[in-house]
């Protein structure tokens, strides 16, 4: 039986172990936007026929133009970051991957999966989340040597930090999520960028209708809508401030993060968990840390909640 991995979520087990229902409940164990994009009307026809391939064409396009995807480099559309996560080693030769931690442990995961050994240096192939989760830490150009996959599943919300430009280079591969930045992550959408003969291997891999047709209207539309990136932009920066003003008043210390999460450093973090899970809030902790907590930025409509809580601990 594989064991599951550490991951934000897991709200369904904070609500047997705290009681209380899901309607009063917190969950900023994540980093998805709490301010989704507005879908708006679907098209009956997206959920009842097989996807067709002028839907994918419009989603790609307004993709490339959204990152700014050099010329001649291609773009796969999937169900989501990971299901392409899973499959990158497949794309790539050798035995050892480089991926510096701590960091997201799905792309440890999938390598371990394929056989190969994950090491902190001296691989063919490296794996860099950037902005990195949890502390942020951002990668440049110079931090990329070869074979590099580079996970931008958090950058959407700093867009001038974007490393899309080095996938023009053999073996780079840019990830993109649809879930954080737009809030919806249920709708699992995700694309890998990278030179075509790169992502050949993947292409194979993923088959035909890997994006659903709701999943092509709603992304190809959000893409297209630079108003509401730059509002919500201007929004995750102002609440992530605020977020920071009340844990530092808590006694709590910044330690790093995005503006759709942020980690910080308390004097127990089970401790702190825990008194935010009796207040119906849930937060992130980490097996390797016993002081780091990761939250994720409450709805508009829950700071008096989170105050109140924060108040207490």
């Amino acid at each position: 039986m594989t064991q599951a991995r550490d991951h934000g979520g897991g709200l369904d087990a904070a609500i047997a172990r705290y009681g209380g229902v899901r309607a009063d409940w917190i969950d900023l164990s994540t980093g998805i936007n709490p301010v989704p994009y507005p879908v708006g009307k679907i098209d009956p026809q997206a959920w009842t026929a097989l996807p067709d391939s002028g839907a994918m064409v419009r989603l790609l396009d307004a993709a490339r133009s959204f990152w700014n995807v050099p010329d001649g480099v291609d773009m796969i559309a999937a169900h989501g970051a990971s299901a392409l996560i899973a499959r990158l080693p497949a794309v790539y030769a050798g035995n050892t991957a480089t991926i510096p931690t701590p960091t997201y442990n799905e792309h440890a995961a999938a390598f371990r999966a394929h056989g190969w050994a994950v090491a902190e240096r001296g691989g063919t192939v490296a794996a860099l989340v950037h902005p990195n989760n949890p502390d942020g830490r951002i990668w440049c150009a110079a931090d990329i040597a070869g074979p590099t996959v580079i996970d931008e599943s958090f950058c959407d919300v700093m867009p001038d930090q974007s490393l899309v430009g080095e996938t023009n280079r053999d073996g780079v591969i840019a990830l993109k999520s649809f879930g954080k930045f737009w809030g919806m992550a249920g709708l699992r959408l995700g694309f890998a960028i990278g030179q075509p003969a790169t992502l050949a291997p993947l292409r194979d891999l993923m088959g035909p209708w890997s994006v659903s047709g709701p999943a092509l209207k709603i992304g190809a539309h959000a893409l297209t809508d630079q108003a509401w990136a730059t509002q919500t932009r201007a929004r995750l920066a102002q609440d992530a401030d605020r977020l920071d003003a009340l844990l530092t008043g808590a006694r709590a210390s910044v330690v790093g993060g995005t503006t759709l999460f942020r980690l910080y450093e308390v004097d127990d973090a089970a401790r702190w968990q825990e008194h935010l899970a009796r207040h119906h809030i849930w937060s992130r902790v980490f097996p390797y840390s016993k002081t780091w907590l990761r939250l994720g930025l409450p709805h508009p409509d829950a700071w008096a909640q989170l105050a109140d809580a924060i108040a207490g601990v």
